[in-house]
């Protein structure tokens, strides 16, 4: 039967990681998690994952606990720093990096077009190393230019061969958008899947654009994070979202072997709230933690 293999996005560790590396990478181990996928928003400094080390010595600590890196959230993404980023992640072993927050608010259609012409040329950077890049949804890709998505746009201006996508099933949710017939419709394009959970009880609508904020806005980052209540997350496999419908149509794309589980806001320790996800999603069939 196939199955996925399950992993962890490290933003969902973000505080402790930065008191104690090290120390928090071995706890995500011992947890049971063998795969992980990094968050790096200082790459204008920082060619590799966020904690400022060299390839090798991170490739050490990785091979040591049995982690495998399966992909990288590169921020911002400069085209003068991508090949030392590149280096880095070949030498790390990493064969995949994606951008998610940098490119809101979306100004025109002017931008977007000129964004999707820097992916294709992210893309084709990548496909020369043998690896991918990949694209990571929020819920602003679902504003509209006439008649059209921003995700859609998005999807038609760029190559299917350069770039690929990692659908946030959470903030398509909160977009007001079907996750289930995206994944179908854009399957050979997804490499990764982002799974968080909702609440059952929520101060906000699951709907951002039903009173939360406008449509229309352009949303800046602050916005964004002024927006995006913590108490509006919870572990997943505790909530309300169709999680086993999800890794049913995840199993039909033919490129997606991992889905990753993520944390954006917990009232619970980091390391506590990762593993009580994982308790939570070990109910599901479909899915493969080894």
């Amino acid at each position: 039967m196939l199955a996925l293999k399950v992993g962890i996005q490290l933003y969902s560790v973000r505080q402790a990681l930065q008191a104690n590396p090290f120390q928090t990478l071995e706890k995500v181990a011992e947890a049971g998690y063998k795969y992980v996928e990094a968050a790096n928003h200082n790459a204008l400094t920082d060619d590799g994952v966020g904690f400022d080390l060299s390839a090798k010595e991170m490739k050490k600590a990785l091979d040591e606990l049995g982690l495998q890196i399966v992909g990288c959230h590169v921020n911002p993404l400069k085209m003068d720093r991508l090949p030392a980023v590149l280096d880095y992640h070949q030498e790390l072993g990493n064969k995949q990096i994606g951008c998610d927050i940098e490119f809101y608010p979306y100004q025109d259609m002017d931008y977007l077009l000129r964004r999707c012409e820097l992916f294709n040329k992210v893309g084709e950077m990548c496909k020369e190393r043998g690896m991918r890049y990949y694209y990571h949804n929020h819920y602003q890709e679902f504003q509209k230019f006439g008649d059209k998505t921003v995700y859609e746009i998005i999807m038609e201006n760029t190559d299917p061969e350069l770039v690929f996508i990692e659908m946030d099933t959470y903030w398509i949710t909160r977009a007001g958008h079907d996750p289930l017939k995206l994944m179908e419709k854009y399957q050979d394009r997804l490499v990764l899947l982002h799974q968080k959970d909702f609440p059952k009880e929520s101060p906000q609508p699951i709907v951002m654009y039903d009173g939360v904020i406008e449509r229309n806005k352009d949303i800046t980052y602050p916005m964004f994070e002024d927006t995006k209540d913590p108490q509006c997350f919870t572990e997943i496999g505790t909530g309300v979202l169709p999680i086993q419908d999800i890794i049913n149509t995840a199993l039909k794309a033919p490129n997606l072997d991992y889905i990753i589980l993520e944390q954006d806001h917990t009232n619970l320790d980091e390391i506590e709230s990762i593993k009580k996800s994982m308790q939570g999603f070990k109910k599901y069939s479909g899915v493969k933690w080894e």
